[in-house]
């Protein structure tokens, strides 16, 4: 460890913190962390937390959603400027002249999205639940924001209900083309391909595995095979070579890389610790609207 992760090993203690990091964080991040784990893990051990600060090494829309499942914390995100295109792609607004047009679809909202668009919503989903949860819906028509992609992919595994996509996308996962795919399987002849739905379709169509953050570790870690072709973030790839020695994980490609989760740093994590931020601030009606769709998601 080095000085700045002792540093804030000390003030977490001082200060009674939990520190809960994305998967996508890089190394260091993740090494200071109490629980690293995808969107759907963050939110549940965020909403379980009884330390009175919880810190969010990721991006904003995480943060929001630890403070709506736990408020009387207050939560602290130390990259203040790591937001997400996804969740900047839809409003609140487009939320409610979606159901205008579709009055008797239930509104399934990916977690990767704004407080007040889930205030808008009627459950949320991350890409570990979104089949379980479209399915489980009593409605046969579905309104799924804002990800085209994670929402097609729902649509082939829940072919009995009708669903209606927004036009928003990754950034990172929607850029990648069939054309990496096959570089990358030239370049790894038999590796396993493993991907995230947040991709396109077509890419989709060439995995061996398709499924969450969280997913994929787990299916690398279950398969017989040595290697694997990793199809979301690169930070993933490096996580699983350190957690795996014995196999050997490579990037889809090597720009396969989200900035905002990047923009974290031990430097950050300090200066929240160390002065008293008042952290995560909601408007009282879009909390009690992003909380109700939360609560269904978490259980």
């Amino acid at each position: 460890m080095n000085e700045e992760q002792e540093q804030i090993l000390a003030l977490k203690k001082k200060k009674n913190a939990l520190i809960l990091a994305h998967y996508y964080q890089t190394s260091d991040v993740r090494e200071i962390a109490d629980i690293v784990g995808d969107s759907f893990e963050m939110a549940k051990r965020a909403k379980e937390a009884k330390e009175e600060l919880l810190v969010i090494c990721g991006v904003r829309f995480m943060a929001e959603s630890a403070k709506i499942l736990n408020p009387t914390k207050t939560v602290l995100l130390p990259a203040k400027n790591a937001g997400c295109p996804m969740a900047d792609m839809i409003t609140a607004q487009d939320v409610y002249a979606l159901r205008e047009k579709h009055p008797k679809a239930a509104v399934v909202c990916y977690v990767n999205s704004s407080a007040d668009v889930k205030a808008a919503g009627d459950i949320c989903c991350t890409s570990s639940s979104a089949v379980s949860i479209v399915r489980s819906l009593p409605e046969n028509q579905i309104i799924f924001i804002p990800d085209r992609n994670l929402g097609a992919y729902v649509a082939t595994q829940v072919p009995e209900k009708e669903i209606i996509l927004f036009e928003g996308y990754c950034p990172i996962h929607d850029r990648i083309t069939v054309g990496d795919v096959e570089s990358a399987m030239n370049a790894y002849p038999g590796a396993k391909l493993l991907v995230h739905p947040e991709c396109r379709p077509e890419v989709l169509a060439f995995a061996d595995y398709i499924g969450s953050t969280a997913g994929i570790i787990n299916a690398a870690k279950s398969s017989e095979a040595i290697d694997f072709i990793i199809g979301t973030e690169r930070e993933i790839a490096s996580h699983l070579n350190e957690l795996l020695p014995m196999k050997r994980f490579y990037p889809l490609t090597g720009g396969f890389m989200c900035p905002n989760m990047k923009k974290t740093r031990l430097a950050n994590i300090i200066d929240v610790l160390e002065n008293d931020d008042v952290g995560i601030v909601l408007d009282n009606d879009v909390f009690v609207g992003a909380a109700r769709s939360l609560e269904r998601m978490v259980g």
